[in-house]
């Protein structure tokens, strides 16, 4: 993981080796990251929950209806203002993050006011998992070799949550997730086919 400054391709540090492709590129949906990952739906049923409960207080003291509305305006006011950040916050990571395949790794580049580039070779990688939700979007979780040491807080959000020791990176709040899925999928299957076959060849010559 580094940060960089110049980008010779889109979500890359670097142009490509040869024999490297780029399979699939893309960035998570930013209102689906600004509900799943901070839960801006909660929030703002939180206040929602606030406003009810002071009106209802200041009409069971027989306070006008003015002094009601006036009385949950700073409410208002506050859940306007803690709502619109989360958006924006989800809006911002979602239009600074992309997520590349290639047949030989996974690269992530993340982060808003720094933007890191984070490399995840394939044989880093043990399994991939996908969790889909109703709307087409979905998540894919990875599990690194237990060599790889990543960050839970750098990665956040693009990480598994919950999921500490050890941390799994993820690739979150992907559009059409199953087809995404899907070209992981096979790429890592080819990548282990040609990796057999090599270690048969080296294993040939040896003897």
């Amino acid at each position: 993981m580094k940060e960089y400054d110049f980008e010779p391709v889109r979500g890359l540090p670097e142009q490509l080796p040869p024999g490297e492709e780029v399979l699939w590129q893309g960035a998570p949906h930013w209102m689906v990251l600004a509900q799943r990952a901070f839960h801006i739906r909660a929030v703002a049923l939180y206040f929602a929950v606030l406003v009810v409960w002071r009106i209802a207080t200041d009409w069971s003291a027989d306070s006008s209806v003015a002094s009601a509305l006036m009385g949950v305006s700073w409410i208002l006011v506050l859940g306007v203002l803690a709502v619109g950040a989360l958006a924006l916050l989800g809006w911002a990571m979602g239009r600074a993050t992309v997520y590349t395949i290639t047949n030989q790794r996974i690269v992530m580049r993340v982060g808003v006011a720094i933007q890191m580039m984070m490399n995840l070779p394939f044989k880093q990688i043990r399994s991939a998992d996908l969790r889909r939700y109703s709307d087409g979007t979905g998540d894919i979780p990875l599990l690194l070799a237990e060599t790889a040491h990543p960050s839970y807080i750098i990665f956040w959000p693009h990480v598994r949550p919950w999921h500490f020791s050890p941390p799994q990176p993820m690739l979150r709040a992907v559009p059409d997730a199953e087809r995404v899925a899907t070209i992981l999928a096979n790429a890592l299957k080819v990548y282990l086919e040609q990796q057999a076959t090599d270690n048969q060849f080296a294993s040939q010559e040896v003897e």
